[in-house]
């Protein structure tokens, strides 16, 4: 599932990149246009620093379409009861990314369920306590079939049920799944990701081949997605400021050695740089040629792994990469 929802929102970024002009789009002629990689400085090669903790590098110049967590609802379930909306958005005025690394480590570290972490999470943040305002009304919150989103539906059920609402939750599978029970008042509520969710429903409004519409602009990207979910009888709560979309990590000990805290500085610091990832990666706009094109990085050397997952996150510890693409939300991120 962490997989497929990264590749649909990343396939919408082409626009982005090519936002940034492509050589001759200014009027000049492109084949006299010295490209970045030959105007650019040959940096020294940053060789790999194995280390156990890893660190994202911040997308500072917005190569990542925003990926938000957002509580996607029924509309038809939430007429004339605003409270439930009210509700959500207190959890999510609650995440940001750091809370969710914790919660993900909480699961799929320390091996406690997802109910139980919640539990704890909305106790520690005050949220265990509510007005009684849902008089035993039923509420059914959807979750995909991964943990992070399990963790999030028992934290919207458990707020919910706080509030004096009869909620429950049920893992049923994937997007194409969870979002037409959601649209016909099967569930009520879904945890969902503001940048993947706007794009899905972009391409199926609009055609597999409709302009993206989701960007590195959250209020711009969310706008959009109110449009679209209207059309399909959703509304949303106020998106968390906390993000699960691709990123790039190193060892903290990479950081740390050369100083390092953002993909401009490493552009700007380190060259032949060895990058792993997914294998579609030095075709993807999200991925290496975006590093090069928009942040102006050497690469020195590609290693295809993973999408984020156990191959790329071992490399890296282990030194055989330097720049690994995994998920924002990432419990290996937890650190100590």
């Amino acid at each position: 599932m962490r997989s497929s929802v990264v590749l649909t929102t990343l396939a919408g970024l082409g626009l982005l990149v090519a936002g940034c002009g492509a050589p001759g789009s200014s009027g000049t002629d492109a084949s006299t246009t010295p490209s970045a990689a030959e105007t650019a400085v040959e940096l020294a090669a940053c060789e790999p620093v194995a280390g156990d903790a890893l660190v994202v590098l911040a997308d500072d110049l917005g190569l990542q379409t925003v990926d938000n967590i957002v509580p996607a609802v029924n509309a038809a379930a939430v007429a004339g009861d605003d409270a439930i909306l009210g509700l959500l958005d207190a959890v999510s005025a609650t995440l940001d990314t750091p809370a969710l690394i914790a919660l993900n480590k909480a699961v799929d570290v320390d091996r406690q369920t997802s109910t139980v972490v919640a539990q704890a999470y909305l106790a520690e943040q005050g949220l265990d306590t509510q007005e009684q305002v849902g008089a035993g009304r039923a509420v059914v919150v959807g979750a995909g079939n991964f943990s992070e989103s399990a963790t999030l539906a028992e934290l919207y059920a458990g707020v919910l049920d706080a509030a004096g609402y009869d909620a429950s939750t049920q893992t049923i599978g994937n997007r194409e799944t969870y979002l037409p029970a959601l649209q016909s008042g099967e569930l009520t509520i879904v945890p969902e990701y503001v940048g993947t969710l706007t794009e899905f429903l972009n391409k199926g409004a609009n055609g597999a081949d409709a302009e993206s519409v989701a960007s590195a602009d959250l209020d711009a990207t969310v706008a959009a997605l109110t449009g679209l979910g209207e059309a399909v009888g959703l509304v949303f709560a106020t998106p968390a400021a906390a993000q699960d979309q691709n990123a790039f990590a190193v060892t903290t000990a990479f950081a740390d050695e050369h100083g390092v805290t953002t993909l401009s500085e490493l552009a700007a610091t380190c060259g032949g740089i060895v990058l792993g990832g997914p294998p579609e990666c030095p075709e993807r706009t999200f991925c290496q040629p975006g590093l090069e094109e928009v942040y102006g990085l050497q690469v020195g050397e590609f290693v295809s792994l993973d999408a984020g997952g156990p191959l790329t996150k071992s490399a890296l510890t282990g030194g055989q990469i330097a720049l690994g693409l995994v998920f924002s939300s990432d419990a290996a991120l937890a650190g100590e």
